[in-house]
């Protein structure tokens, strides 16, 4: 086996933006992130859930005055 071919294995701290500090073991010292379990909306129990019922409901009626409009359109066009 080849000597020196596998990096250093060494104690690290896992740093995030919000201040928390994880021990863990890593090829790097430090390691830095944004957004961790702590702080991290889904983790936290602050998850803002989207209104897709209401999005979709939107949607349905915007379709529905599109086929109105195409099928005005089209009674026009034979009428002519």
């Amino acid at each position: 086996m080849k000597e020196k071919t596998h990096p250093k294995y060494v104690d690290a701290e896992i740093r995030c933006a919000c201040g928390n500090v994880i021990k863990t073991r890593s090829t790097k010292p430090v390691i830095i992130v944004g957004i961790c379990n702590a702080c991290h909306p889904f983790y936290t129990g602050q998850q803002k859930f989207v209104d897709t019922a209401g999005r979709v409901d939107k949607f349905q009626q915007r379709m529905v005055k599109t086929k109105a409009a195409q099928a005005e359109a089209a009674t026009r066009k034979k009428k002519h």
